[in-house]
């Protein structure tokens, strides 16, 4: 195999794209990870790591581009962590995602003829976002807040953005403006002194209310109650703004000529109601780690939680729960859930991993009744609350291990008909699958938002009487490498 040396050149020919978003190429037979560059075409690139099996390299000029390259819609795009794959057309990233799976299940999984159906991705796959978290820094005595640049905790200030509502950029610029006015000290992580850590919002799409989550190194926030004038002086009232047909917000992130440059994407804000502050909060974290939350919030403004809704169902949002990012595409999710789990009004169903109950509610629809299991006593909380306010009586939730709660609900007498599993990107424990295949569920649907080890745990159940029958990608990180996936897989 070629010896490759850091900082040479060399011309190469892009073959396929990875996991990660980048163009791989060989070298004498040697494996080539290239940032930015597409499959089919030819670029001429530097190598930066030359390890015993690949390399990675810098893109230095596209001497043939490949068809599916299309201009960038971001200011931010060279430096920001964010969207890798914004040089790519959308409806290639679908494909891509798909080809991902697949390479998975026959590569990791060894498992074969398995129908993979083509991604479903989002008829505008811009302002997705309800959630964003905020890295605060200085950089030449001003205050910078917005996203880690990639492989960096360099923070790359953002002015506007094409995947977060046009709240969370308000609030952006709310408190870098509360910094300059107030001279509040920003935490420096070398240093570990400082005060501000990080901002985080979350925005209900179906309600447009907003919550802010300060993290602050310290018990208590100089000038708090005038952050929370500045704050909703920039956020009550944003809405969405049409020109020629086409959305601009977030500071002219995109303009009406751009639609050509993302492909077919519909410029549109997601967010059904004009956005109104709800809820501030300050979120003590003193401790030395990249951890962004701690563990004690305080209320400096409004309610307790926002709400918002994934379909029919109503959700209410505390700093620290868990809720997915893009509720348009977690309807799709959930909705192929339930089409997958087969449900006819008589089966009992058990929801592992069920986090707050999300998927948990939508079973309930059908099912005769759902147990979800969570290890997490606060998502369990969470979980007894959104069943209460959405008036469901056919769902239990049980905190605990589901290897210990399983059994103990067999010696009970209760047996699933349909497992459902939604595992953290670790996948499943082996301890937690070989449970499930000894109870002998009809049916198992697996939510994965990481093909590699969803392919690890279908070989487990392949080889412990099941079998995977169908596999649907869906795109709830547009412009990202990421993919989530629902798996039908039926007992032998």
């Amino acid at each position: 195999m070629a010896i490759i040396k850091r900082d040479e050149i060399y011309t190469v020919t892009i073959t396929g794209m990875n996991h990660d978003g980048q163009g791989v190429g060989r070298i004498e037979g040697m494996a080539v990870f290239v940032d930015g560059a597409l499959s089919g075409e030819i670029c001429e690139i530097k190598i930066l790591t030359s390890k015993k099996s690949y390399a990675t390299a810098e893109l230095i000029k596209i001497i043939k581009k490949s068809e599916n390259r299309i201009e960038t819609f971001c200011k931010h795009f060279v430096n920001c962590g964010g969207c890798s794959l914004q040089h790519m057309n959308y409806d290639a990233q679908l494909l891509m995602k798909a080809d991902i799976v697949k390479d998975s299940l026959q590569r990791i999984g060894k498992i074969e003829n398995v129908k993979v159906n083509q991604t479903i991705g989002m008829d505008s796959p811009f302002y997705y976002r309800n959630k964003a978290q905020f890295p605060i820094g200085i950089e030449a005595g001003k205050p910078v807040c917005g996203f880690y640049s990639r492989r960096s905790h360099d923070i790359c200030n953002i002015l506007s953005c094409g995947i977060q509502d046009a709240v969370s950029i308000a609030v952006n610029e709310a408190v870098k403006e509360f910094i300059s006015k107030y001279k509040v000290r920003v935490y420096e992580e070398k240093k570990r002194t400082g005060l501000l850590r990080h901002v985080i919002t979350r925005v209900g799409f179906k309600t447009g209310e907003v919550m802010v989550v300060i993290v602050i190194n310290g018990d208590d926030l100089p000038y708090k109650d005038e952050l929370v004038v500045m704050i909703k002086e920039k956020v009550d009232g944003i809405g969405l703004t049409k020109v020629d047909g086409i959305s601009v917000v977030n500071d002219g992130a995109m303009q009406s000529g751009d639609k050509q440059k993302a492909g077919d994407g519909k410029f549109e804000q997601l967010r059904s109601e004009k956005a109104v502050l709800k809820s501030v909060f300050l979120n003590i974290n003193t401790r030395n780690t990249n951890i962004i939350l701690g563990e004690k919030s305080k209320k400096i403004f409004g309610e307790d939680k926002i709400t918002d809704f994934i379909g029919k169902y109503k959700f209410e949002i505390s700093p620290l729960s868990f809720f997915q990012v893009n509720p348009v595409q977690t309807e799709v999710m959930y909705n192929k859930v339930l089409d997958y789990a087969g449900l006819t009004g008589n089966e009992t169903v058990f929801d592992i991993y069920c986090g707050a109950g999300t998927i948990s509610l939508f079973l309930s629809e059908k099912a005769k009744k759902v147990y979800g299991i969570e290890v997490v006593p606060e998502a369990v909380h969470d979980a007894l609350k959104n069943a209460e306010i959405n008036g469901i009586k056919n769902v239990e939730f049980i905190e605990g291990d589901a290897e210990t709660v399983i059994p103990a609900l067999k010696a009970k007498g209760i047996i699933p008909d349909v497992v459902v599993v939604d595992p953290p990107r670790k996948g499943c424990d082996e301890s937690i699958l070989e449970t499930i295949a000894q109870m002998g569920p009809k049916r198992i649907i697996y939510v994965s938002c990481n093909p590699s080890t969803l392919a690890r745990d279908l070989r487990y159940l392949e080889d412990n009487g099941y079998k995977t029958k169908e596999a649907q990608p869906i795109d709830m990180f547009p412009w990202t490498p990421h993919v989530e996936c629902v798996v039908r897989i039926e007992r032998k």
